[in-house]
């Protein structure tokens, strides 16, 4: 495709010379050879060489333009020539992150996963201890920029207890990355070992980042989960340094789903909502309300600038709705690691395969298993209609944006043959061919 874009760019380019060659020469065979000096030109022959001088600025202005953005496009490409790929999955709370960041944990031993490493962040920001006059998104940026550099030195001083040379036994939900469950991480188990140190398939020593760091530098495909980033923009610093080649995908999910998931996962966190919906009124400047307005605007905020496509972003960031992916599990992934830039491994085709089509009833709040056939539109038998209201009016302009159809009646609710999705792509590629082309036939 490179090949045929730059053949096509030379080729106008040789026909638009040699058209503006022969206009050029057009004109200035109308002037005579020699002007005696205190003979004026014709004005018609003047008026239309400045003309031409003027059309000729132009078409040059245009092509070195077009030039200086294509070879900033391929040094932003190319700008990690070792072939490096550091992939940030940025999400929100109960938008199917866990899931999704399976795709690329059971890529292979070629991947480094992390699995929320922010969380440690955020609890000591929110701690008496914590730096609460600093700018939360800032921290957040800089200990992701380290960690895809695979020095965690700036994540170790946010864990308590403070790790002992570099070694911890309360590193947050470790279990959920291979990487840090496979030799050489996994040391020799000791005495006195809680379930905490268990790994899904073994169990493990204490975590020492020293180890860690080693088996990081050796991968070449570096990802990281988190629901802890939700200002887009701040990342800026962050894509832009020359030692990474960063790719940011958005994970969203239907508000209204959002909020289903959230009053079963954080049931004590929601009674509010609970006795709203069992009074049928709900408050219009209650403090929640304008909390989970807030959330809305801010995933908004964030889709709108990274579907923009600014020149720090281009070809950088992919929108992706958590929706689609039970329906075409397979073909999403596939979208998903072409816009990386990384093989579709048989390890992770294998994976998706097995736990999107599994027959057993899911259990768990953080399970990674989906029925393709179910999951999606479970939350619309469960939720009161007069909080699908609230949502909708709370969150109208991100579901608009999202292409998430409103309803107007519990009767569309509940019915299974109407699709709450609208038919979009949100293409992320030079070349739109690039991406899967998915028909939403959800509940058809």
């Amino acid at each position: 495709l490179r090949m045929k874009f730059w053949c096509a760019m030379a080729f106008i380019t040789f026909v638009t010379l040699v058209f503006i060659g022969s206009e050029i020469k057009m004109v200035f065979d109308k002037f005579p050879k020699k002007q005696p000096t205190n003979i004026p030109l014709d004005d018609s022959n003047a008026t239309e060489k400045m003309a031409f001088k003027r059309l000729l600025s132009k078409l040059g202005a245009i092509f070195s333009q077009d030039q200086e953005e294509e070879e900033q496009e391929d040094l932003a490409m190319n700008m990690n020539g070792s072939g490096h790929k550091h992939i940030l999955l940025m999400a929100t709370t109960r938008s199917g992150s866990s899931f999704v960041g399976e795709f690329f944990n059971q890529h292979g031993e070629n991947m480094f996963y992390l699995f929320e490493p922010l969380w440690h962040v955020k609890r000591f920001l929110l701690s008496p201890a914590g730096a609460r006059n600093t700018s939360v998104s800032s921290v957040y940026r800089d200990v992701l920029q380290k960690l895809f550099l695979c020095d965690f030195s700036g994540l170790e001083k946010f864990i308590s207890p403070p790790p002992q040379q570099h070694v911890t036994t309360d590193l947050f939900s470790r279990g959920s990355s291979v990487s840090l469950c496979d030799d050489p991480v996994c040391t020799p188990v000791i005495k006195h070992v809680y379930e905490r140190y268990h790994c899904k398939n073994r169990q493990c020593g204490p975590l020492n980042f020293t180890l860690a760091s080693e088996s990081c530098l050796s991968k070449q495909y570096y990802a990281i989960k988190s629901v802890r980033v939700i200002h887009l923009d701040t990342l800026k610093p962050f894509v832009e340094d020359p030692r990474m080649d960063v790719r940011i995908i958005q994970l969203i999910r239907d508000p209204r789903a959002v909020l289903v998931s959230r009053m079963v996962a954080f049931s004590s966190l929601y009674e509010k909502w609970k006795a709203w919906a069992q009074q049928g009124q709900v408050p219009e400047d209650d403090a929640e309300m304008k909390k989970f307005n807030k959330r809305c605007d801010h995933l908004r905020v964030s889709a709108e600038l990274g579907l923009s496509q600014p020149s720090w972003l281009k070809h950088r960031y992919m929108l992706v709705r958590y929706e689609d992916i039970p329906c075409y599990p397979m073909q999403k992934a596939e979208e998903m690691y072409k816009f990386m830039g990384i093989p579709f491994s048989s390890q992770a085709r294998e994976w998706i395969l097995k736990n999107t089509h599994t027959t057993r009833k899911v259990t768990g709040l953080y399970s990674t298993q989906r029925n393709s056939s179910e999951q999606s539109e479970k939350w619309r038998f469960s939720i009161p209609f007069i909080l699908v209201q609230v949502v909708q009016e709370l969150c109208g302009p991100t579901m608009k944006l999202l292409g998430y159809k409103f309803v107007e009646d519990k009767n569309t609710l509940t019915n299974k043959s109407i699709s709450l999705l609208e038919d979009k792509v949100f293409y992320w590629s030079r070349d739109p061919s690039l991406a899967v082309n998915l028909q939403n036939t959800a509940g058809k």
